[in-house]
């Protein structure tokens, strides 16, 4: 889900820089940032940011510098007369020599200094431009799509490590299979050499060999290898698919992590231990970077 996309427009009156940022998120999370002068096309552009980009934490911003030629300022014609008085009146009470004046009878470089003055120079009020918007449309739709071919790339390089992490998980599963076979007979040989101790007159056969069955079977791990195997080749087809599968992902991810538990809880072996501790790592790094998917 993580991305970013930039484009820059630029018109006659104006240039425009406009960028898209994604991080990730469980849901949509969109915030624009713009000129008030365009705030009536808010929820036109979330609603974009929604149906493209579909999920992550998502800002939308458009940066507007107007050029030299596009300023609209105006000057108060009233505030200046206004301002000329009473500075002449100030001139006339202390009586400055005529050589501080031009020939309007001005004190020099005055009018720089009134155009500074408040109130004199009126900002004219920004206007919306539907064709100058449209412009804008089209820079956001291609920093979407360069936004998009972030997250493409992006995703190549997470398949990639997930893919050989799932590799992993799937060898790592077969290396369990003699560990756990042999388990088995150790488990048995040692409960024979136990009940050699005791007096076997006192033992009923039957429920003996009852118990005995009962007890290897929950301590055989073949329906959770099986499961995994199926889980792990279910992973690999859902990652092949075109539609956003992050979550279906997350969801087998975490049907696998209990087969791996139930593996570890029936382990008495270490070197079994040390495959299940090793698979549960593998596991944990790839629900990491599912997070980053949609």
């Amino acid at each position: 889900m993580t991305g970013y996309g930039k484009a820059e427009i630029n018109l006659e009156n104006a240039n425009f820089t406009i960028e898209v940022k994604s991080l990730n998120s469980k849901q949509i999370d969109a915030t624009v940032k713009m000129s008030s002068i365009y705030r009536d096309k808010e929820i036109g552009l979330r609603k974009l940011l929604s149906e493209k980009l579909q999920r992550g934490k998502i800002e939308l911003s458009i940066w507007r510098e107007k050029s030299e030629s596009s300023l609209n300022f105006t000057i108060n014609k009233e505030a200046i007369k206004k301002y000329h008085e009473q500075i002449d009146e100030i001139r006339k009470e202390l009586g400055y020599l005529p050589s501080f004046l031009n020939e309007n009878g001005i004190f020099r470089d005055i009018m720089q200094t009134m155009v500074h003055l408040p109130n004199v120079m009126i900002k004219g009020e920004e206007k919306s431009n539907e064709n100058e918007w449209g412009e804008i449309a089209k820079g956001v739709e291609i920093a979407i799509k360069d936004l998009l071919q972030f997250r493409l790339d992006e995703g190549k390089k997470l398949e990639n490590d997930i893919i050989s992490r799932v590799k992993s998980l799937t060898s790592l599963l077969s290396e369990i299979a003699p560990f756990a076979k042999h388990r088995l007979e150790k488990v048995q040989k040692s409960l024979n050499e136990k009940l050699a101790e005791i007096e076997s007159k006192n033992i009923d056969e039957n429920r003996f060999e009852q118990e005995l069955v009962y007890y290897l079977e929950k301590q055989d791990i073949t329906e959770e290898q099986v499961r995994l195997d199926a889980h792990l080749k279910y992973f690999t087809e859902t990652m092949n698919t075109d539609s956003p599968n992050g979550k279906k992902l997350g969801f087998i991810a975490q049907e696998m992590g209990r087969e791996i538990n139930t593996i570890g809880s029936k382990s008495s072996d270490a070197d079994m231990q040390k495959i299940v501790v090793h698979m549960k790592d593998e596991l944990e790094k790839i629900k990491e970077q599912l997070l980053n998917i949609l």
